[in-house]
């Protein structure tokens, strides 16, 4: 498994699953592509893959990244290493593919959990927050990007930037860049202990395209 902040150590080959799910028009695909993209600027092998079509609105959707410091030669991800989950759909159908004490992360105003003593449960108001202190909601995948690469350890947030910037249209650079760091703020509360006020749940998001992110997906 790849290193990541709570989500267990390395194995030999440092390779590291991640599995980004939600509902469509979350910008799905689009979170996935960047964190490749980051992970690629990174100098790691990375492979990129999703499984999406009409069915997913309103129901699930998601998309695999493997990251690893060798060449990978089987690339699909079966338990991963870490889960991003934007939806309750996606929650439902992706979370439990998660490896024994891997980390699920989820939109804690979208998601109710249920109990999984095997992984670490970590839920952050992903949609809340691109709302209420950005004052745009399709940017909230890539406040969530910005979260679940806090916990890569190895993952230099200036590959992230830089692949979100390189992503998105210019005129909404400076959004998505903030966005990534209220994702990263959330992180830090998280793991100080901080509680985070307002965290309560919201309507599942509409099937908007994300047109701030450049993506439909």
């Amino acid at each position: 498994m790849g290193e990541t902040r709570g989500a267990g150590p390395a194995d030999e080959a440092n390779r590291l699953e991640v599995r980004v799910s939600g509902s469509g028009g979350q910008g799905i695909l689009l979170a996935a592509a960047v964190l490749a993209d980051a992970v690629a600027a990174a100098g790691r092998e990375v492979v990129q893959t999703q499984s999406y079509g009409p069915e997913a609105r309103g129901g699930a959707s998601q998309a695999e990244v493997i990251a690893s410091e060798e060449p990978i030669d089987y690339p699909e991800v079966d338990l991963a290493d870490v889960s991003l989950c934007l939806s309750q759909a996606a929650f439902d159908k992706y979370a439990h593919l998660t490896r024994e004490g891997g980390l699920v992360l989820y939109d804690s105003g979208l998601v109710n959990e249920r109990e999984m003593p095997a992984q670490r449960l970590v839920g952050l108001p992903f949609t809340q927050t691109a709302t209420a202190d950005l004052g745009a909601k399709v940017v909230t995948n890539i406040v969530s990007l910005g979260a679940l690469a806090a916990f890569i350890a190895w993952l230099p947030a200036e590959a992230v930037d830089g692949a979100v910037a390189a992503r998105v249209p210019a005129k909404f650079k400076d959004l998505n860049l903030r966005a990534l760091e209220a994702g990263r703020r959330l992180v830090e509360l998280e793991e100080a202990g901080i509680g985070i006020e307002g965290a309560e749940r919201h309507d599942q998001p509409s099937d908007a395209g994300c047109e701030p992110c450049g993506d439909e997906g």
